[in-house]
């Protein structure tokens, strides 16, 4: 495949870049950068979504929403080279940057065997990275950067230490292959089933003239070559498939979870509160375990994409790179180590500096669950128990209605006794918010415009804790053997519900579900144009694989254990005024 270079719209562009790899596998980039010969600093970015894939066409729902909510992603630029979940090099070459992407190995124009999230692809970043820094427009100077799946390799590479590595910007990215990607709590996730084949076997190497077409070279966006689907099958991995049969932490996910403590590399991890189901706990994890002695953590709302391309986001990432990549004096060394966007109901977020994760000044809380459904601050004492069927919505627990306003931001937990007619349980936990109408407050979430106020997922034998990572507020499970249930014998469980803020005004009500099922909001789908998956309250992230949960293991009820030596609570982190 020749490579070609041209100057347009103000750069010099190198369309289909060849990168060779150790293991003589050949990867193709598109490299933007000023016209002008010089040295600059590098952004690069390597990932299967296809770089010559326009966002307009491969994107639409997101587009329209980012145009609707942030139209200044417009000014300054063509759009001509937007692509989905990266810089927009026109927004970046002006400013003296060179602009990389990079198809991963097997996607779009790049050659190779697919298999998403490997260590060879982590590998590969790493070559990439040291590429691009010997390069006569190189100033040696390498940053990545990135929404997703361009972010979660980025904890997979930087341990590797590649040396032209300068600095990551770590934008909504999970960390944790099995915890955050493929299983939630031990349960398999359905995302990895319905993105795979939507997102990349759909632009895989070697689709060629069956896929979409660059609409600035007119060329397949997934190479020249026009390959059978037994092919096309043959040149990748069942990485869904895998997600599915490895049911727990074994080699396969070993091999895929981050040595953070080896990153040394200087970070910006950029969270969202709404990100549940795939993204927030990667960010909050990578900035807390990394080895790197300058970290920042950066939490937002709204969606998966939006506050990237907007001028909030465009102008924290530029500070970031320009600092690091360019070695300007430029004040970033001031940036607060945490920047919460405090939420309140409404898409109402304040903005607050904060020195450390979680804050200091933490009132850890407990609210005990009692029989009678009510939150309160003492455990309920006669022995009692609540069975619900794991068909149904389950039982829900709320505190009295708030007497003055308190805000809640911080890791979350929950300890239960839980007994199931079966071997096993599936728990799927709600923490929730009520208006004074009893009307339930749901929030833009980064994949579902309605998603509560927290998520979290425990598989009952999977209940088994490591002492040594776990915390009151973060139970953390090893995943690593089976506890089966005896029916009716009630188990402790401890469960993690993801970082999440909120400001509870006064007059509303907290509540927490306990469920069998996902959640949703009430049933319908409010899915908007060109959405590719339904939008009930958890987006994608749902759990219906009846391969993974099989109706005569978790299709029947569940009873809750209260009084006596079973206090059951929800641990909530309150930030005193």
């Amino acid at each position: 495949m020749p490579s070609k270079s041209e100057i347009r719209d103000g750069m010099k562009i190198d369309w289909d870049a060849p990168i060779a790899m150790d293991d003589g596998v050949t990867l193709r980039a598109d490299v933007f950068r000023p016209v002008a010969d010089g040295k600059y600093p590098v952004i690069m970015s390597y990932g299967p979504y296809a770089k010559g894939l326009a966002m307009q066409e491969g994107y639409k729902s997101q587009w329209l929403r980012i145009v609707k909510s942030a139209p200044e992603v417009l000014e300054g630029s063509s759009n001509k080279y937007q692509n989905w979940e990266l810089f927009d090099p026109e927004k970046w070459v002006p400013d003296g940057y060179v602009l990389v992407r990079v198809d991963s190995r097997g996607a779009g124009r790049s050659e190779g065997f697919l298999e998403v999230w490997s260590p060879r692809e982590a590998k590969d970043i790493a070559l990439c990275v040291d590429w691009a820094g010997v390069q006569p427009w190189s100033n040696g100077k390498v940053g990545l950067h990135g929404i997703s799946y361009y972010s979660m390799n980025q904890w997979q590479a930087a341990p590797l230490k590649p040396k032209h590595l300068a600095a990551l910007c770590i934008w909504e990215g999970s960390s944790d292959y099995y915890r955050e990607l493929c299983r939630h709590g031990g349960i398999l996730s359905d995302f990895f089933s319905t993105w795979y084949p939507r997102q990349v076997t759909a632009v895989q190497n070697g689709v060629g003239d069956r896929g979409a077409k660059s609409a600035v070279t007119g060329e397949p966006v997934a190479g020249p070559d026009t390959l059978s689907d037994a092919q096309l099958k043959k040149n990748r991995a069942d990485c869904d498939g895998d997600a599915l049969t490895h049911r727990l932490i074994d080699d396969y996910y070993q091999a895929r979870l981050p040595r953070f403590e080896d990153i040394e590399t200087p970070i910006f991890s950029a969270a969202n509160w709404g990100g549940m189901g795939l993204h927030p706990r990667g960010n909050f994890e990578g900035f807390l375990r990394a080895g790197s002695k300058q970290k920042w953590l950066e939490v937002h709302g709204d969606t998966h994409f939006t506050l990237f391309y907007a001028k909030y986001g465009h102008d924290l990432q530029k500070k970031f790179f320009d600092r690091f990549l360019k070695g300007l004096d430029n004040g970033w060394d001031e940036q607060p180590k945490v920047l919460l966007n405090v939420r309140h109901p409404g898409e109402k977020f304040v903005q607050r500096a904060e020195n450390e994760w979680p804050l200091a000044r933490t009132q850890w809380t407990k609210l005990y669950l009692h029989p009678d459904r009510e939150l309160c601050n003492d455990p309920a004492t006669d022995p009692a128990t609540l069975t619900y069927a794991t068909s149904s919505d389950g039982v829900t627990f709320s505190t009295e209605a708030f007497t003055e306003e308190m805000e809640i931001t911080g890791p979350v937990a929950v300890k239960l006794f839980v007994s199931s007619d079966t071997t096993d349980a599936d728990l799927f936990l709600v923490l929730r918010l009520f208006d004074p109408k009893g009307q339930e407050v749901t929030f833009i979430g980064s994949n579902d415009p309605r998603v509560p106020v927290g998520l979290g997922w425990l598989r009952a034998s999977h209940r088994k804790l490591d002492p040594k990572e776990t915390k009151p507020y973060r139970p953390y499970h090893t995943h690593d053997e089976l506890w089966p249930l005896k029916p009716g014998e009630p188990v402790e469980l401890d469960i993690e519900i993801l970082p999440t803020s909120i400001v509870v005004p006064k007059g509303y009500r907290l509540a927490l579900s306990v469920r069998g099922k996902d959640y949703e909001v009430d049933g319908t789908d409010i899915a908007l144009p060109h959405a590719p998956y339904p939008m009930k309250g958890v987006g994608p992230f749902t759990h219906t694989n009846v391969h993974d949960r099989p109706p005569m293991i978790f299709g029947g009820k569940n009873t809750l254990h209260f009084g006596g030596s079973f206090a059951p609570y929800l641990l909530l982190p309150v930030i005193p005024k």
